[in-house]
C-alpha cells in the first residue's frame, strides 16, 4: 500500500470513526472496549488491501464485528459464573442533556434495559441481531463472519430478537422517570421500606455487579419486598447519590470523597421502576468518566 492509498484508507476510517463505534458499544456494551475495538480493527486494516472493495463502510463493519465477535468470546471464556449479572459499562451523562461524542452511541434508543438483555445472547447471536436488526447487513455477509450458513444466522439472529422483545419498553417520559428516582433515593435515605414499595413494579429487578470479586457478591433480586430491602441497606450511601442521566434516562451516581463507588441505572415502565442496575465493578467504574457531572 503506498502512502497516498494508506493516507486515503485513515481518512474513510476516520469518517466511519462514529459510525463503528456504535456498532462496537452495542456488541460490547462497553465504551472503552468499543474504543479498543474500533482501534484494534484500524490495526488490521493498515496492514490491510483494501483495493479491490467496493463497499469501503460495509466492509469496515464487518471488520469490526469480527473483533467484537473475538473480545465476546473471549469475556465468556473467562467468566467463571457465567449466571452472575453483569451490568453494561453505562454512559453517564449530566442532568442537562446527553455529551455530543456519545449521541452517536445511544441512538435507537440504545437503554441499560436493552443492553443487559444483549449480555444475555451468546455472542453469535448478539452480533448477528445487531448487524441485522440495528445496521441492516444480509445475512449472507454475517453468514461467513459467524461461520454459519445464511439460514443458520438468520436463526440466530431470531432467537436474540425474541429475548429482546421480551424486554420492558422504558417510558420515554423523563421528568417521570426523575421524580420515581427521586423519591426511591428519599425513601432509600430515610430507611423508608413502605415508599420504596410504593415506587417499585411487583416484579422488579434489581442486578449488582460487583465485578470479579469473591462467589456470590454479585447477585441478581426480584420482587418488590426482595428489593425494598436492599434499598434499605442501601441507606448508608445514598447521600452521596448525585443525579446523572445514565444511557439517557434518569439515574444516579454514588460518589464519595471524590471516589465513584457506583452507578445506577433504571428502567421506568407503567410509572413504576421494574429494572435497576448497579455497576459496583471498581475495576469498570475506573474506565468512566464523570468529570462530565462536575464538581
Amino acid at each position: 500500500m503506498t502512502a497516498n492509498e494508506r493516507e486515503w484508507l485513515a481518512e474513510r476510517f476516520e469518517d466511519n470513526r462514529a459510525h463503528l463505534r456504535a456498532i462496537a458499544y452495542r456488541m460490547l456494551g462497553s465504551v472503552s472496549e468499543a474504543d479498543d475495538a474500533v482501534q484494534e480493527f484500524w490495526l488490521r486494516l493498515s496492514r490491510a488491501d483494501a483495493s479491490g472493495v467496493e463497499n469501503l463502510q460495509a466492509w469496515f463493519t464487518t471488520g469490526v464485528a469480527r473483533v467484537c465477535l473475538d473480545m465476546l468470546r473471549s469475556r465468556r471464556s473467562r467468566r467463571e459464573d457465567p449466571l452472575e449479572p453483569r451490568v453494561p459499562e453505562p454512559i453517564v451523562s449530566p442532568e442537562d442533556g446527553v455529551d455530543p461524542e456519545h449521541e452517536a452511541l445511544l441512538a435507537d434508543s440504545v437503554g441499560l434495559a436493552l443492553l443487559v438483555v444483549f449480555e444475555t445472547l451468546a455472542p453469535a447471536e448478539r452480533v448477528a441481531f445487531v448487524l441485522h436488526d440495528v445496521f441492516a447487513v444480509p445475512f449472507d455477509e454475517i453468514a461467513s463472519l459467524v461461520e454459519r450458513t445464511p439460514a443458520a444466522a438468520r436463526q440466530l439472529a431470531s432467537r436474540a430478537r425474541r429475548r429482546v422483545q421480551a424486554a420492558p419498553v422504558p417510558d420515554v417520559d423523563r421528568v417521570h422517570q426523575r421524580e420515581l428516582v427521586d423519591a426511591f433515593l428519599a425513601a432509600a435515605r430515610d430507611a423508608d421500606f413502605d415508599a420504596l414499595v410504593a415506587v417499585l413494579d411487583p416484579d422488579v429487578v434489581l442486578r449488582i455487579d460487583r465485578g470479579a470479586t469473591p462467589r456470590g457478591a454479585s447477585r441478581e433480586l426480584r420482587g418488590a419486598r426482595a428489593v425494598a430491602e436492599r434499598g434499605l441497606a442501601f441507606s448508608r450511601l445514598a447521600p452521596f447519590a448525585r443525579r446523572a442521566l445514565i444511557n439517557g434516562a434518569a439515574g444516579f451516581v454514588v460518589i464519595r470523597e471524590g471516589r465513584l463507588l457506583g452507578v445506577a441505572g433504571f428502567t421506568v415502565t407503567h410509572g413504576k421502576i421494574v429494572e435497576i442496575d448497579l455497576l459496583m465493578d471498581a475495576a469498570r467504574l475506573g474506565e468512566l468518566d464523570v468529570s462530565v457531572l462536575g464538581d
